[in-house]
């Protein structure tokens, strides 16, 4: 997953880029500016300019006036303001925009670092958590850059000079502009809306307590009863809610012995976590034993009472849904979070994601692949078995002998740091440019599971966490490391190697996703274990397949909770709960109940990225179908080449992104036609 302070306020809290240029109006703008202003102001400039593009300029005096507010100036200083600032010269305007990517450049990425810096004691293994360690935690050291730019007008020239493109437009013009006019498009994202910072800083604090509730759920394992009063886990092992719990589901599959025993157990503590009768007192405590069946607690052998979470959960997500929503009003054309996180922070509408994921949830490869699985488990398939992970060379091997090579290989971050050098050498990267890349990121500690944070300076570096126990790096730390730094990588690439600092970064967080699974899937190859299945090919659709099918439900789920939160906005966090078990149900009734045999099931409504990271799941959808024209492309290109010419491309919009990175556009089509030969095949 990745984090940074930035991206979160630019495409996740939707400060900026999220509003068009106004359409010719005859009612005034909040500012008074009105249509006769907006002429004036346009005729000002072509008498004084000319040969210039009447549209052009239209465009930016209309795009600045619906940014202009009364205490910014009379009609008459509006007028005046877009005459003086205009830039009609050519190469001025080139000179300047490089000037404002300059100073952008070093604003972003200093306030990335500040933020950094804020929150190291929070989600970084440092010793203990004080509670003014939070509060720095939540504090936005950039919450007001943004409006000091209108205050003093610098938005305005940018607004006025660098207009801002919607989505589509974008779409229509994109693919024949070259990269210095996709700059200025960019550029015209930064100032395309006007938050009061107060607002901003509201929203860094949420979002700093949800992921302080995250980072903290943890499970202590070897405290859990099974029917019998035994404990199956090993004493030591404590799971993060819910990444680790989901990827011992996975490490169980090659436990023939109890592995269906500990996934039942799993599965039921994450039945406890979704409907909130998890008892309060053992959420990231040891201190005693647990029966999730029937939900017992035992302090030193002796039953105890214990209250349960209640909606602590469901509440961190009101908390997110609540400031999202004072947005909205700031928001004219795009008035709700969901329109913000997809039409923009996406560049896809939300209707077109659902109608995506629709096609492939309900598509005929589903129960195909689904009666693979079914008989290479040799039993009915249980709910869990949607993280079915049998697909993996890896899955085949005991945990136990992957996590002796990955804690001898990795006992600390430093030893993590050091060897990344050497990942990129056994990927087919240079040593010139692998020691490039690696020696811009930092690998640090995380209390948490693990993230990317990419530098938002080339000066800076980006930074790799995971968690890693003092016995050293277990093998669950390690994939999830190793899918960290692939977003890393796409960091630095994006970042160092596009052509401007303002397309920077990638169309959206998708695109990042994808690199971080291409490097995820190469893990074992990275510890020098060869897979020499002859069908290695075909398994590997299949895996990536179901992965699709997995989190394209989960991420339906996220949308249609926040569907259901705008059309209930005064809901309780009961309420909200409520209403996310049926909403859990109902997805899983209407696309994984015909396949799975049994309906009413919950557990796509575990995922923590609800709490702490709002719509960010349909990205690791999107990530999927990426990764796999992306794997498609490498089997006929060279990987390390193709990886620094793809990343290099910049923000350009998805599909044109996608058709300049494999030579065609984002679609099911791809993953659906390799799955139906992979099944014929393994057939």
């Amino acid at each position: 997953m990745i984090r940074n302070s930035i991206f979160i306020l630019a495409c996740v809290i939707m400060t900026t880029a999220c509003q068009p240029t106004p359409k010719k109006q005859s009612t005034p703008t909040p500012s008074g500016i009105t249509e006769a202003t907006v002429a004036d102001a346009v005729k000002e400039i072509s008498n004084k300019m000319e040969g210039n593009k009447s549209d052009l300029i239209e465009k930016g005096v209309r795009h600045a006036a619906s940014l202009w507010r009364d205490n910014d100036g009379t009609s008459e200083d509006f007028v005046k303001f877009c005459s003086e600032n205009y830039l009609a010269d050519p190469a001025q305007k080139e000179a300047s925009f490089y000037r404002f990517a300059e100073y952008l450049e070093s604003l972003n990425g200093h306030f990335n670092k500040l933020s950094l810096d804020m929150q190291e004691n929070v989600q970084l293994m440092k010793g203990e958590v004080l509670p003014i360690d939070a509060q720095f935690a939540a504090y936005n050291p950039g919450a007001h850059m943004i409006n000091d730019f209108y205050d003093n007008k610098i938005a305005f020239i940018v607004a006025l000079n660098f207009p801002y493109y919607t989505t589509e437009e974008k779409n229509i013009s994109g693919a024949n502009w070259t990269p210095l006019q996709w700059g200025y498009a960019r550029l015209g994202d930064v100032f395309s809306s006007r938050v009061p910072s107060e607002l901003i800083q509201q929203a860094s604090k949420v979002a700093a307590e949800g992921d302080a509730y995250i980072a903290d759920y943890n499970i202590y394992m070897g405290n859990i009863l099974n029917d019998d009063n035994q404990k199956l886990f090993p004493e030591n092992m404590v799971l993060l809610s819910h990444w680790n719990l989901r990827d011992e589901i996975k490490a169980n599959y090659a436990n023939k012995e109890v592995g269906l025993k500990k996934q039942a157990l799993i599965y039921q503590i994450m039945q406890r976590i979704v409907d909130q009768s998890i008892p309060k007192m053992v959420i990231n405590s040891g201190k005693q034993d647990w029966n999730p069946a029937t939900n017992e607690v035992f302090v030193s052998g002796t039953k105890t009472e214990a209250e349960p979470e209640i909606d602590g959960r469901y509440q961190q997500i009101l908390n997110n849904f609540h400031v999202y929503q004072a947005f909205d009003k700031y928001e004219p054309a795009m008035p709700t979070a969901i329109q913000r996180a997809f039409s923009v922070g996406m560049q896809i509408p939300q209707p077109e994601v659902q109608k995506l994921f629709n096609e492939f949830l309900s598509s005929a490869q589903v129960k195909e692949v689904a009666e693979i699985i079914k008989k290479r488990l040799g039993r009915d398939l249980s709910p869990w078995d949607i993280w079915y992970d049998g697909f993996k060379a890896r899955s085949s091997i005991n945990e136990e002998s992957l996590n002796a090579i990955t804690e001898k290989k990795y006992p600390n971050a430093k030893a993590l740091e050091a060897d990344l050098g050497n990942i990129l050498l056994k990927l087919g990267f240079t040593k010139e440019k692998a020691d490039f890349i690696s020696s811009r990121v930092s690998v640090d500690p995380a209390r948490g599971s693990g993230h990317a944070w990419g530098a938002s300076m080339k000066a800076e570096k980006a930074h790799l966490r995971t968690r890693i126990p003092a016995t050293g790096m277990n093998y669950k730390g390690y994939n999830i490391a190793v899918h960290e730094f692939g977003h890393n990588v796409e960091q630095t690439i994006s970042l160092n190697n596009v052509p401007n600092y303002m397309i920077n970064g990638v169309p959206n967080t998708a695109f990042t996703e994808a690199l971080a699974f291409v490097f995820q899937e190469r893990d074992l190859f990275l510890l020098n274990m060869k897979n020499t299945d002859p069908e290695k090919e075909y398994l590997k659709t299949l895996d990536i397949f179901w992965s699709v099918y997995e989190i394209m439900g989960v991420s339906m789920v996220d949308m249609k909770m926040w569907q259901w939160l705008y059309d209930n906005p005064n809901s309780t966090a009961s309420d909200l709960r409520d209403a996310v078990i049926e909403i859990s149900k109902d997805v899983w009734n209407t696309y994984y109940a015909p396949v799975f045999g049994m309906k009413d099931q919950t557990i796509l409504g575990i995922y923590s990225h609800m709490i702490n990271s709002p719509m960010y799941l349909p990205n690791y959808a999107f990530g999927h179908l990426i990764h796999f024209q992306l794997e498609e492309h490498f089997k006929t290109h060279e990987f390390a080449p193709e990886v620094l010419r793809i990343f290099a491309l910049g923000q350009l919009t998805p599909n044109e992104w996608m058709k300049q990175a494999v030579g065609e556009p984002l679609s099911n089509e791809a993953i659906l036609k390799a799955t139906e030969i992979a099944v014929g095949k393994l057939k």
